[in-house]
C-alpha cells in the first residue's frame, strides 16, 4: 500500500460536507492496475464502463442473452447476482460462453465465493457489512490469490456494520471508509493485493467526500456508482452528478450507473458521462439544437432517425443536426458531417464544406451517406 499524503477529514455533517464544485477533467489520480480478464482497471487503463444482469442467474439462456447485448452496446465488465448455491452452478458455463468479464456478486455466504471462483470467474465483489468474520475472508482470499481473482470492496451506506453505525451515529464518509480499510488490512496482511474498493450511496454528497476521503489516502483502483440512482431520467441526473463530479477531480477507474432500466441504458449512460468529460468516446457526437419557432424542419424526428440510423457506428464522428440559419450553418460546418436546416430543406456538410441542398423528407438518409463515404472506422450492418 503506498499511503497518501494526510488530509483533513471529512466533517460527519452532511451541512458541512465538501463543497461539490465541478473543474474540468484533471490528471487522472495514479493507481495501481488490476486485470480482470483482458480489461485492465486503473493505472493509465481507459476508466471501464460496468453493468449488472437483471436475469435471474440461474436462468442461463437469459442470463447469456443480456451479457450478449451489454457486450454489444461497450460493456467492459458485467456482474451477476449469486443469491444461492443454484445461482453459482450456472457460472461455469456463463464464463465458458461470456464475452466479458464475470464478476460475482456476493453477500452473507462466504461459500458462494468460494464456490464462484472455483467456477473461474475473473471478480468477486464482497460487501464488508455481511460478508462475515476475519476466517471468512481469509479463505476467499486464500482461493482468490491461487486463482487470480480480483476482488472488489463494495461498501455501501446502506449496509455498514453494526458497531459503525453505533459509532459514527450514521452512515458518514469516515464510516464507510474504515469499513473499507477494515476489509483493505485484512486483504494485504494475507498478502493479497488484487483489490479495488467501491464506496457507495444514495447521497451524492456522502458518495463524493467518501470517495474523496478514500483516494487521499489509499492508490486502489475506485469503482464509482451512484446506488439505486432510481429510474431512467432521475437515475441518469443523478449519476451523471454524482460521477462526473469525481471522475472531473480525476478520481475514478471504472463506473456503473444503477438504473431501474435496461442494463443495456446503464452501459450507453456510463459511456456518454465518460464521452461528455473527455475520458473517453465510443460511437459518434450528434450535436443537435433544441428546436424553436425559428426551425423550419422536423428536428426532434429527424434526430432520432439519424440516431437510429447510425447505431452501428463504432467510428467517433462529429455529427451536426440543427434547425435554422442561425448556429445551424457554423455547427455544421464544424463537424465532420452536418445539416443546416431551412425551409423544408437543408445543406448538407462534409468537412466543412457544403455538398449539396436536400429535401427535408432526405436529409437522415443523405447524412448517412455522406457519413459511409468518409470511409472511417468500423462499421455494423445497422449503419445503412
Amino acid at each position: 500500500m503506498r499511503s497518501r499524503k494526510p488530509q483533513p477529514p471529512h466533517s460527519p455533517s452532511g451541512a458541512s460536507l465538501p463543497s461539490l464544485s465541478l473543474t474540468l477533467p484533471s490528471a487522472r489520480r495514479k493507481t495501481r492496475t488490476v486485470s480482470l480478464g483482458p480489461v485492465a482497471v486503473g493505472g493509465d487503463s481507459p476508466v471501464s464502463v460496468q453493468s449488472m444482469t437483471k436475469t435471474d442467474t440461474r436462468d442461463f439462456d437469459r442470463t447469456l442473452s443480456e451479457i450478449r447485448a451489454l457486450q454489444v452496446a461497450g460493456c467492459d465488465i458485467v456482474r451477476v447476482a449469486v443469491p444461492d448455491m443454484a445461482a453459482a452452478a450456472t457460472l461455469r458455463q456463463l464464463k465458458l460462453h461470456s464475452p466479458l468479464p464475470l464478476v460475482a456478486d456476493i453477500h452473507f455466504d462466504h461459500r458462494l465465493a468460494l464456490a464462484a471462483i472455483e467456477a473461474g470467474v475473473d471478480g468477486l465483489r464482497l460487501n464488508p457489512g455481511n460478508i462475515g468474520p476475519r476466517w471468512k475472508v481469509e479463505e476467499i482470499a486464500k482461493a482468490a490469490r491461487d486463482r487470480g481473482v480480483v476482488i472488489r470492496v463494495g461498501v455501501n451506506a446502506g449496509s455498514l456494520e453494526k458497531d459503525l453505525l453505533a459509532r459514527h451515529g450514521s452512515p458518514t464518509p469516515e464510516a464507510m471508509v474504515e469499513s473499507a480499510i477494515r476489509q483493505v488490512r485484512i486483504l494485504e496482511e494475507l498478502h493479497f493485493d488484487r483489490i479495488k474498493v467501491s464506496l457507495k450511496a444514495f447521497s451524492l454528497s456522502l458518495t463524493v467526500a467518501a470517495n474523496r476521503l478514500f483516494s487521499r489516502q489509499y492508490d486502489y483502483p475506485l469503482h464509482l456508482g451512484i446506488t439505486a440512482a432510481g429510474p431512467t431520467f432521475a437515475g441518469t441526473i443523478r449519476s451523471a452528478i454524482g460521477l462526473g463530479l469525481l471522475l472531473a477531480e480525476g478520481i475514478g477507474d471504472t463506473i456503473r450507473v444503477s438504473l431501474t432500466a435496461d442494463p443495456v441504458e446503464e452501459v450507453r449512460v456510463g459511456h456518454e458521462v465518460l464521452h461528455s468529460l473527455g475520458l473517453r468516446q465510443r460511437g459518434p457526437t450528434i450535436v443537435s439544437c433544441p428546436s424553436c419557432g425559428r426551425a423550419e424542419i422536423d428536428i426532434p424526428s429527424l434526430v432520432k432517425e439519424v440516431q437510429e440510423k447510425l447505431q452501428g457506428l463504432q467510428e467517433p464522428l462529429h455529427i451536426a443536426v440543427m434547425g435554422c440559419p442561425v448556429n445551424g450553418p457554423g455547427e455544421a460546418r464544424a463537424a465532420d458531417v452536418g445539416i443546416a436546416g431551412g425551409k423544408a430543406v437543408g445543406l448538407l456538410f462534409s468537412r466543412g464544406q457544403i455538398v449539396r441542398k436536400v429535401a427535408a423528407s432526405e436529409l437522415a438518409d443523405a447524412l448517412v451517406e455522406e457519413v459511409s463515404k468518409l470511409g472511417k472506422g468500423e462499421r455494423s450492418d445497422a449503419l445503412v
